[in-house]
Order: structure tokens, then sequence, then C-alpha cells
């Protein structure tokens, strides 16, 4: 394991912890900084922790979670193997939408991970993630089922990268048609890693 980096996101998720940015402090039980691989290949970003994830501090803890762990295997990774982070890092009340400030005060965290870790797959889960990384990026975004299932070679804050849009998993545990969406995507997924050399 490359200290170094492990130390970074260490730090990284102390601030997380403590900050007070923007109100949504004032609710949560936990900050939920993210977690995983240092070394990370791939790496995951959702839109912000939910009623499970702000009570253990972990991201992806709920029903969600589970079905992101199903997705995971289809994909042929371990959660072990790779980061999960969020746009967020506190849940908004009642699991309402990010609002423009809060994701303004707290995506530079989400910045310094992914500049730390320089993955070389940023897979983003839902609408929010993706309008992020697509901005950072310069890539238009017009919406997530537009979006999903295709790779994009872009450079993300000065890291050359291949980005892969898809659903939140949350989407497929309401919709029939979203779930074979997202198995789908993962299988497309598991190519890519494979045609990268990234798989461990």
């Amino acid at each position: 394991m490359d200290l170094s980096k492990a130390a970074v996101l260490d730090a990284i998720a102390s601030e997380v912890r403590a900050c007070k940015k923007c109100g949504l402090w004032r609710n949560r039980k936990n900050a939920v900084p993210g977690e995983g691989d240092p070394n990370a290949k791939v790496m995951f970003v959702g839109e912000a922790p939910g009623y499970w994830e702000d009570v253990k501090g972990e991201p992806f803890v709920g029903a969600a979670g589970k079905f992101l762990d199903t997705l995971l295997a289809e994909a042929g990774l371990l959660r072990s193997q790779v980061f999960i982070g969020n746009v967020l890092k506190c849940r908004p009340p009642g699991n309402r939408e990010p609002a423009p400030a809060e994701i303004e005060a707290c995506t530079p965290f989400l910045e310094r991970q992914i500049m730390a870790i320089k993955p070389k797959l940023v897979v983003t889960l839902g609408n929010y993630s993706t309008a992020y990384i697509f901005t950072k990026a310069g890539i238009p975004f017009r919406g997530i089922t537009e979006a999903r299932g295709k790779f994009y070679q872009a450079n993300v804050l000065g890291l050359a990268v291949v980005v892969f849009p898809t659903l939140h998993p949350a989407a497929g545990l309401y919709s029939a048609k979203y779930k074979q969406l997202l198995i789908e995507d993962f299988r497309l997924l598991k190519a890519k890693i494979l045609d990268l050399g990234l798989a461990v």
C-alpha cells in the first residue's frame, strides 16, 4: 500500500468529520468521507449519504449498498479493490436532493480524494455525480439516461481518466427496468476493466 496516499485520505477524512462548511453538519449523525483502497484503479462516485450511511458513517451500506455489492460482483470487483465516495459527505435531511451551495462547499474534498487516488476509471452513479464529473471534464451533460452506459475519455483535475456514467443503484430498487440497465452497465464495465488491464 502507498502509505502517502493512505495518509492523505485519512487526513481528508478527518477534515470531513469535523467540517461545518454548510448547514448539513447540524443534522448529521456521522459524516461519510468515503472508503476503499487508496491505490484503487476504479473509483465510484455517488450522490450523498442516506439514512444508514449517516448512522454508520460508511458509504452505500443500506439497501442500495447491498445492490451495489451485487453489481460490483457483476463487474468482477470487490469493495476492497475500489474506492467509493460521494459528492456530498453528509446526509441531506429526508434524503432530499443536494443543494448547489452544498455541492460547492463539499466537492473540494472529493476533488482532493480523486487527485490522491489517481484512478484510471471513474464510475459515476446517478445524475449529481455525473453532472459534477462531466462539468470538471468539460463534457456536456443532458441527463443520466442519455449519458449512461458509454465510456468517455476525459481529463478530470489534470488526470487522464475513463468516465463511465450509470444509474444510481437506488434506482434499481424501485424499477425492474432500471435494475436490468444497471446489471447490463456493470457487465460492460467488467469488459472495459479487462480491456484496460485494470483487473486485480
